[in-house]
Formats: C-alpha cells, sequence, structure tokens
C-alpha cells in the first residue's frame, strides 16, 4: 500500500510525526518452518498527529487482504476475562436500549461470535461481520450467523435487504482497523435504525501515552483513538456521540455511544472525557514527543534487563504471543539470543515461530517440562490471570517479566 498523504478522518495534509517504531512484519504474521527460508516483508511502523483534528494515525496502511484474509490467527474467546466482558456488554446494551426478538444486532469484526452470543442467549436477532473466512467460519460451527466480509456499503444493502435495519451496530476493538471511514459511516447510515446506535470499543490513546503502552501501534491499528475527531466525524454523517464509558480492559478503553443527531440526550461523560485528553495532551505535539522520547528510554531499560539476566545464564521464556507482544519484540531487536521460546494457548499458532524474531512457539505445557527461570508475559493486560494460571510454574521457582509501563520482575 502507502504512505498517507492526508489525515483518515479530515484530509489534512497537516501531520505530524512523532513515533517511529522502525520496520515490522504484520504482528499476526507468524512464520511457518518452511517460511523460515523465505523473505518477510517489513513495513514502517510509524505514528502521525493530524494537527487539525486531532487524530493519531499510523502513517503507512498495508492492505486489509494482507492483514487479515491470509490465515489471520486471532480468537477472541481465549481469555475468561474478555469472555466476561463482552457477556457483560451485551447484557447492559440489551437493557439500556429495552432489546426485544424483534431487534436485529450487528457485531462488525465479530471473530468467533463472542459478543454476539450473549445477544442470542436473551433472544435478541443476531448477524455477525467478519473479513477473515477461517474465523467467520468457527462462528458459524458455534450457531453465529456472519457474512465474511467487509462492512461496505454494498454489504449493509444486501443485509439491510434480507435482514432490515438494526437497532444496535457494535464494534468491539475493530473501529481503528478500519481501512476507509469515510465507506463504514456511509455503511452504517444505510443499515442503522432511526432508533439505532453504533457502540464501538477501543483502547484509549490517552492510556497508550500516559502508561507507555507504545505496543499497541501495530500495523492493524490504524488509529489510536480519542473523542475529540470522532465527534467531527460522525457531525459530518449526521451523528454525535451521546455517551461514553470508560474501561480497564486492554490497557484502557473507551466505549462509544453514537446515534442520529438530537435524538438522544447528550450526557456530561463526553465533556468530562474531552477535559481529560485535553490535559494529557494526545492532541499535543510537544506532549507526543516527549511520550516518543519516553518510548526510547525504555527499550533501552527493558533489553539491559534481559541481557543482564541472560549473562547470568537465566533461561527466559514467553507465554502467549499476543500481536502487541510482536511490536515489542521487533522494536526491542529481541529473539531467539535472548528468549529460549515461546508458550500459546491457540492452536493456530504453536508449532510456528514469532514474526520478525523467529522464536519458536509451543503449547503451554511446555512450561512445566522445561521450567525456564524467568517468563516474559507480553499479555501484560492479562497478567493477573495469566500467573494465577501457571500457579504451579510459580511454586516450581519461576519468576515473571512484566515489560508494560516499566519493566519490572514479579
Amino acid at each position: 500500500m502507502e504512505n498517507i498523504k492526508a489525515c483518515r478522518f479530515c484530509k489534512s495534509e497537516n501531520l505530524a510525526t512523532y513515533l517511529d517504531l522502525g520496520f515490522s512484519p504484520p504482528s499476526d504474521k507468524f512464520v511457518s518452518e518452511e517460511q523460515l527460508n523465505h523473505t518477510e516483508t517489513h513495513y514502517p511502523l510509524k505514528v502521525v498527529l493530524c494537527k487539525s483534528c486531532g487524530l493519531n494515525q499510523l502513517s503507512y496502511t498495508v492492505d486489509p487482504k494482507i492483514l487479515y484474509q491470509e490465515d489471520y490467527p486471532y480468537e477472541s474467546s481465549m481469555t475468561k476475562t474478555g469472555v466476561d466482558h463482552y457477556h457483560a456488554l451485551a447484557e447492559t446494551v440489551a437493557n439500556r436500549f429495552s432489546l426485544t426478538n424483534k431487534d436485529l444486532v450487528i457485531d462488525v469484526g465479530s471473530n468467533v461470535g463472542i459478543l454476539l452470543e450473549g445477544f442470542k442467549k436473551r433472544g435478541v436477532r443476531v448477524l455477525g461481520v467478519d473479513p477473515a473466512k477461517n474465523i467467520a467460519q468457527v462462528a458459524i460451527k458455534r450457531g453465529i450467523p456472519t457474512i465474511a466480509d467487509f462492512f461496505t456499503p454494498k454489504v449493509t444493502k444486501s443485509i439491510k435487504k434480507k435482514h432490515g435495519l438494526a437497532k444496535v451496530i457494535l464494534g468491539t476493538n475493530v473501529f481503528a482497523h478500519i481501512y476507509n471511514h469515510h465507506e463504514f459511516m456511509e455503511a452504517l447510515n444505510i443499515l442503522l435504525a432511526n432508533d439505532g446506535v453504533f457502540i464501538f470499543e477501543s483502547p484509549h490513546v490517552m492510556h497508550l501515552v500516559k502508561n507507555l503502552e507504545y505496543d499497541t501501534v501495530y500495523h492493524e491499528h490504524l488509529l489510536y483513538l480519542s473523542l475529540k475527531p470522532v465527534i467531527q466525524l460522525a457531525k459530518n454523517y449526521g451523528m454525535e456521540i451521546f455517551d461514553v464509558e470508560e474501561f480497564p480492559i486492554h490497557g484502557g478503553s473507551f466505549r462509544v455511544f453514537i446515534g442520529r443527531s438530537n435524538f438522544y440526550p447528550v450526557s456530561q461523560h463526553v465533556a468530562e472525557m474531552l477535559r481529560a485528553e485535553e490535559q494529557i495532551g494526545v492532541h499535543s505535539e510537544q506532549k507526543l514527543r516527549k511520550f516518543a522520547q519516553a518510548v526510547a528510554a525504555h527499550r533501552i531499560e527493558f533489553v539491559t534487563l534481559l541481557k543482564n539476566l541472560k549473562q547470568k545464564g537465566k533461561t527466559i521464556a514467553v507465554v502467549s504471543t499476543p500481536a502487541k507482544g510482536m511490536t515489542l519484540l521487533n522494536y526491542c531487536r529481541i529473539g531467539p539470543e535472548l528468549i529460549d521460546f515461546a508458550t500459546e494457548k491457540s492452536t493456530l499458532k504453536i508449532g510456528k515461530f514469532t514474526p520478525g524474531t523467529h522464536i519458536p512457539i509451543y503449547p503451554d505445557s511446555e512450561l512445566l517440562k522445561r521450567k525456564p527461570d524467568y517468563v516474559l508475559l507480553l499479555a501484560w493486560n492479562f497478567s493477573k490471570e495469566i500467573m494465577k494460571g501457571l500457579a504451579e510454574y510459580k511454586k516450581a521457582g519461576g519468576r515473571f517479566i512484566i515489560p508494560i509501563p516499566k519493566p519490572k520482575i514479579v
């Protein structure tokens, strides 16, 4: 694809690059043994600020077909924390908007259908839309009707014809991945009922900056969202943000409620969040450059910690290989010389190697077999749950390394 010349939301060319994480392969492109002999394509990983509307975004767009339609390995059902969160979301939305069996709920980027399952249990009509064909098949087998495609005006016209208008359209951890937001908003306008609501959930750039969560920067995440630019985008399509909530999941996310203009009363939470964004400086080039300096310092501190352990003859393994972890490994250039092996629950990754850094991935059982001295938790946002699950390893004397926001040994 290409470097962007204008902001993805407001089309302004007034862009400032502030974070450069070098070149990286896509975070979900795990490598088979046979592919180790082939060249891996690395793409630039830089974040720019639009000085006109305040949107933080990647400077380079990788073709979404490469990211999502070639053996996409992410399954949303991997952690109890995640499943509980999605089922609670379904319950909250069904209650708040008094959903009945006549209403249609659509989930964009529905993955294996965890969120829609929560609505289906309550008798609501559900439909998933997800471009990853292999993942859509899993959802269908689980009883969640799913269209394996991107959410475009063409697709939503055919949904409207077949199923009618949607009362609720959701997108959890998908709004920041969209390649063309103007096309998405058009598609939304076609399918959303007059009293309909679009709800998206996404990591908030405020937490990324405040807690140094730079590992959440990867090619699938085209945007690092805040409220201010989204308000303007919605306005252009006759919609408005009427409420916003915050959640600790994925290192700090926000849930945004969008309806047709003047349909729902606007909560004071919207003004409160705009003030918080201003305070932390997520639209200030000067404050973002300070954040980038802290990222560079973190890399030195983190790599030094691992090298010191290796020099003392210690063994280090990685438990769980989320996309964010691949940014960390590639930016810090951490490979098999520092990490002995990685383990995973996901059968889609076991037997493969991490993208770019080529650390071999084994099943979780390998951990107790080999008992490494230290375990690096790349999925630090689920560290409590992971450490609880590894009580036996801990009992055997194992210790944990949590990399973000400050590298520490637990």
